[in-house]
């Protein structure tokens, strides 16, 4: 089945989903519901990536990118790969003049962040990284609540949870996922959307101290080939706040957590969806405002595969809005930070960071700028 992608009065803007799992679930349905057409699915496995192009009504399967990048219509790509391959296909998307949206951890270090970002500024294309979660009302609403004022002056934060995804070892994960090599590791799946959410509200990072480990237990395989399942980092922001981020995926027991900031007139916090705020006036709870709200999301699934699916969809479909606006060279919606590349670059300086100090035994370590 051949399609036409934005050639023709009043068709939709072409894409490429680049990347079979995550890409497939998240990605595809939530271009489609920010009015794209999906032109091809492209995979290294060239038997799966048909058969999951046919599951998913794309009409392509395609195993050859730059063969993909010039099918007629195409003007955007989305990335959904192992973290060691985005720079090499952000950067040819983005010298072929398609605008990109990249998956995170956004890249393996600093140093191919920087690359991405050049290459995305040089050829003029819109850059975006998929910090979908920017978009989640509580997210947002707290964003929104912390720049007004509600807090005072930002002092303390603490940022903790507890998910149960890798506690049984054999529990089925993507390869790379444990692949240090591949950028896999719960610092980049999760700690980028939390590095991420941090800036956004309070600014940049100066500096940290940090401790990788692996809670599951996995044997058979030395300690140093396995990527972290949970991370512990004590930072200092640039604005002389002070907080914890310290995340498991590796616990049994129900999925829990804590996200607290502590100002000088006030404290705000999240209790599931809830945006709860405490000062002298005493504890309500925040309404999210219409401007927040999302799409309409599918139900909570029992399949263990689409244990998130119906978190992701609205805020990646809000993302996909922006991507759109970018194809068409509309100005998006301000209602909240566009995730760019330099972001992406921003957030890997921190990852790099972290790293850095837990090689060293938790020292304290600078954050680049």
């Amino acid at each position: 089945m051949e399609r036409s992608g934005s050639s023709g009065v009043g068709a939709k803007p072409g894409v490429l989903v680049v990347g079979t799992g995550f890409g497939v679930r998240v990605h595809v349905p939530a271009l489609r519901a920010a009015g794209f057409t999906v032109e091809a699915l492209v995979g290294r496995d060239e038997e799966r990536t048909a058969r999951r192009a046919a599951r998913m009504d794309v009409p392509r399967g395609m195993n050859d990118l730059d063969a993909a990048l010039a099918l007629p219509g195409v003007e955007a790509v989305t990335i959904a790969t192992p973290p060691s391959t985005h720079s090499e296909i952000a950067i040819a998307a983005a010298r072929a003049g398609k605008h990109v949206l990249c998956e995170k951890p956004f890249s393996m270090d600093a140093t191919d962040a920087a690359a991405m970002l050049d290459a995305a500024q040089s050829a003029g294309v819109t850059h975006l990284v998929g910090h979908e979660f920017r978009w989640a009302p509580e997210r947002a609403l707290t964003m929104r609540a912390i720049a007004q004022g509600a807090i005072g002056e930002p002092r303390l934060v603490s940022l903790v949870s507890y998910v149960p995804l890798v506690a049984d070892p054999e529990a089925r994960t993507p390869e790379w996922w444990f692949d240090p090599g591949s950028g896999g590791g719960w610092l980049g799946a999760s700690g980028s959307h939390v590095v991420d959410m941090v800036r956004v509200w309070l600014g940049e990072f100066a500096s940290l101290s940090a401790r990788l480990s692996v809670t599951s237990q996995r044997t058979g395989v030395a300690p140093q080939k396995v990527a972290e399942d949970t991370f512990t980092i004590r930072f200092r922001l640039a604005s002389g706040v002070e907080g914890v981020l310290q995340q498991t995926a590796a616990t049994w027991g129900p999925m829990t957590g804590m996200t607290r900031i502590a100002g000088t007139h006030g404290t705000i916090w999240h209790e599931g969806a809830t945006v709860m705020l405490a000062d002298a006036d005493g504890m309500r709870e925040l309404p999210v405002p219409a401007d927040l709200a999302m799409p309409s999301a599918p139900a909570e699934s029992d399949d263990p595969r689409h244990r998130f699916t119906h978190l992701e969809i609205g805020p990646f479909t809000r993302l996909c809005e922006v991507l759109l606006a970018g194809v068409e060279g509309r100005e998006p919606p301000a209602t909240i930070p566009i995730p760019t590349f330099a972001d992406g670059l921003a957030e890997m300086r921190v990852l790099d960071a972290v790293r850095e100090s837990s090689t060293n035994d938790g020292a304290t370590v600078e954050v680049a700028t």
